[in-house]
């Protein structure tokens, strides 16, 4: 029979990204960026930082060496119990653990009759020994003492006296945390929530944690059956950072409990709203792309495409949105596509400031361009800058910035001096600005990269506002129009730019030509630039 929360419904959040975060592929985290992200944890209100491993490589040795002054959360040192054939004394892996000086330790141990008779080769009584005398040391030494069971679940259903055995060793050793593990992330939230209960019968739900890896998808599913069967302590990692498939969604958990549980955590309404910021700032820390279909983060979440879909959530927003947008940081998205309807392109010309009438003919007359250019190949599913563009083009016309007259890109692979095989790209461009005819030649590593400085060299002059501009993503797809042939194939570039004061933004363009598609969406986002900033055409 499955446990129920106890009267005691305050659950602890304990955030693992600064060090099992560090196992997943690609990631490396500086000291800087183990600095930046400890505090932005501690500032949205988590309960325990897990800074690393001391001794284990030098950028943990440097972290520790300065540890961040955190105002709530408990700065934590992770570490193993010590070795075999080694006393307490004299394991110099423990002793550098120990030595860091941190509030809290958590050490790991087995917990899998399996891993101690075939990855350790001792006895089951010695591993048992190995987690107690470490567990005591820590507690004699004034930290607070946790234990992580490590394949706690693989274990249990193999031999579960003995996994019982392990943790209450530690328990018993004086661990303020006990830490069920699901490091391979292979158990079902059944399972989970069935063994968690009967683990309780033994141990206090208040003093028992839940570890779980997502290699089923079910990390945050089962750190919630984990916590319905009494658990109080929940590990994970912002945006599910992790080996393989990742750990529990930290981000996704605290929306959870926040949001759709009694559960209390600690952390307000307000520090709720910097949860989509705290996401971001990892992405950007590691210089990747935010998931787009991340809940209640992502840039999809809240994004409603559907014409009537837009009309209800217009009406009552929890028509389709399960919380409002703004309560986790995030915004509303309305996506405008040749499914969109009215609604959707008025919900979206709102978003951009520009007032029309809900009966003006000329709406017709937009939502006919859009799904003209999405059957040629375009989408402004994702563009929202084109389609701004788009739209005051046909609403109420645009400033003639300025005009691309002609273009020709010469591609070049040749030798250099060193023997060394080198390609490079040199554009050519024609402008008018204002009445001036302007003629640049750049050089670049590629071809998109050439125009796009060749370009800029000619405008500099007039606009010198686009030099911040920076190109951070640039994408292309080749598909088949629905009456082409394969020999008809279209390319859709589509390019991400950033900027001061703007954020980021997005723009589409399309050809038979890559060239031509990369060109028009670079002028996309140029004007969008020019027309954010106020600039004036030039005449």
């Amino acid at each position: 029979m499955t446990s129920q929360p106890s009267d005691n419904n305050r659950v602890y959040l304990f955030d693992t990204t600064l060090r099992d975060g560090a196992q997943t592929q690609g990631v490396d985290f500086s000291v800087a960026d183990k600095q930046v992200i400890a505090h932005a944890l501690d500032a949205i209100g988590v309960d325990y930082v897990e800074g690393g491993w001391p001794g284990a490589n030098p950028t943990d040795d440097a972290f520790f060496a300065k540890p961040p002054q955190l105002g709530h959360a408990i700065f934590t040192a992770f570490g193993m119990t010590r070795r075999p054939g080694r006393s307490i004394e004299n394991d110099p892996g423990l002793a550098a653990v120990l030595d860091a000086g941190s509030p809290a330790v958590c050490l790991v141990g087995k917990s899998w009759d399996f891993h101690v008779d075939v990855a350790l080769g001792i006895e089951r009584d010695e591993n048992v020994a190995m987690i107690r005398d470490s567990v005591a040391r820590v507690a004699d030494r004034g930290a607070e003492a946790m234990f992580d069971a490590e394949h706690f679940f693989a274990g249990y259903q193999a031999n579960p006296d003995y996994a019982l055995e392990c943790v209450m060793a530690a328990y018993e050793a004086g661990a303020r945390w006990v830490v069920l593990c699901d490091t391979n992330g292979g158990t079902l939230p059944d399972a989970v929530e069935r063994i968690v209960s009967e683990v309780a019968a033994r141990i206090p739900g208040e003093r028992l944690g839940i570890h779980c890896h997502n290699d089923t998808g079910n990390a945050v599913a089962n750190s919630l059956a984990a916590l319905r069967a009494g658990v109080r302590q929940v590990q994970g990692t912002i945006n599910g950072l992790g080996e393989r498939c990742g750990n529990a969604d930290l981000i996704s958990l605290i929306a959870n409990l926040k949001l759709k549980t009694e559960y209390e955590i600690g952390i307000s309404d307000e520090q709720l709203t910097q949860l989509t910021p705290l996401s971001r700032l990892l992405d950007e820390r590691l210089n990747t792309h935010p998931n787009p279909g991340a809940p209640y983060v992502g840039d999809r979440a809240f994004a409603h495409k559907g014409g009537l879909h837009v009309s209800a959530v217009e009406k009552d927003p929890r028509t389709y949105e399960h919380v409002p947008p703004t309560c986790v940081g995030n915004q509303r998205v309305i996506v405008v596509s040749e499914q969109a309807g009215r609604s959707n392109v008025l919900a979206r010309l709102r978003d951009a400031g520009i007032e029309v009438d809900g009966k003006d003919p000329r709406l017709e007359s937009l939502l006919a361009e859009v799904k003209r250019y999405e059957f040629t190949g375009a989408t402004f599913d994702g563009a929202d800058a084109s389609f701004e563009l788009l739209a005051r083009r046909t609403l109420h016309g645009m400033p003639d910035y300025f005009e691309l007259e002609r273009f020709r890109v010469i591609d070049e692979q040749r030798f250099n001096a060193r023997g060394s095989l080198v390609q490079e790209s040199e554009a050519t461009v024609q402008l008018e600005v204002g009445g001036e005819e302007t003629r640049q030649v750049a050089v670049g590593n590629g071809p998109v990269n050439a125009l796009d400085t060749a370009i800029r060299a000619g405008l500099a002059p007039h606009y010198p506002q686009l030099s911040e501009v920076r190109l951070v993503d640039y994408k292309v797809r080749i598909f088949t129009p629905p009456e082409g042939t394969g020999t008809d194939a279209v390319t859709r570039v589509m390019i991400e730019f950033a900027g001061p004061n703007i954020g980021r933004w997005t723009t589409v363009g399309v050809s038979a030509n890559i060239i031509a598609a990369s060109v028009s969406a670079l002028q996309d986002g140029y004007r969008y630039k020019l027309l954010k900033t106020g600039s004036v055409a030039k005449t």
